[in-house]
C-alpha cells in the first residue's frame, strides 16, 4: 500500500533530518493518511478510500464526495476515484437530459 492520497495525490516527500552538529541524513515526510468511508449521494453508494486529513477537510468544505470529485483534476485522482468521477458525470448527464 503506497503512501498516496486517493483524492489529492499527496505523497511522501524526501528531506533531511538535521542534527545539532548540522549533520544531514535522509528522511521521509509522510502524509497523514486515514482509511475512511465516504458516501456518494448521487450514486447511493459508499466507498472505502485512503485520504489525507487535509483532503477530508476539503471534501467536507466543498459539500461532499460528489462535489469534490466533479471539481477535482483528473491527474490528482487515483484510478478508483477516476472511475467514480466518470460514473458521476454519466449520472448527471442522464439527469439533465
Amino acid at each position: 500500500m503506497s503512501w498516496r492520497c486517493d483524492l489529492t495525490g499527496k505523497k511522501a516527500l524526501v528531506g533531511h533530518k538535521v542534527s545539532h552538529s548540522n549533520i544531514k541524513t535522509k528522511r521521509r515526510f509522510l502524509p497523514n493518511l486515514q482509511n475512511v468511508t465516504l458516501t456518494s449521494e448521487a450514486l447511493g453508494r459508499r466507498f472505502r478510500v485512503r485520504v489525507s486529513t487535509n483532503a477530508l477537510k476539503t471534501v467536507d468544505h466543498r459539500g461532499g464526495l460528489d462535489a469534490f470529485l466533479l471539481k477535482a483534476k483528473d491527474a490528482d485522482l487515483s484510478p478508483k476515484m477516476l472511475d467514480i468521477k466518470r460514473q458521476l458525470a454519466k449520472k448527471q448527464d442522464k439527469a439533465s437530459a
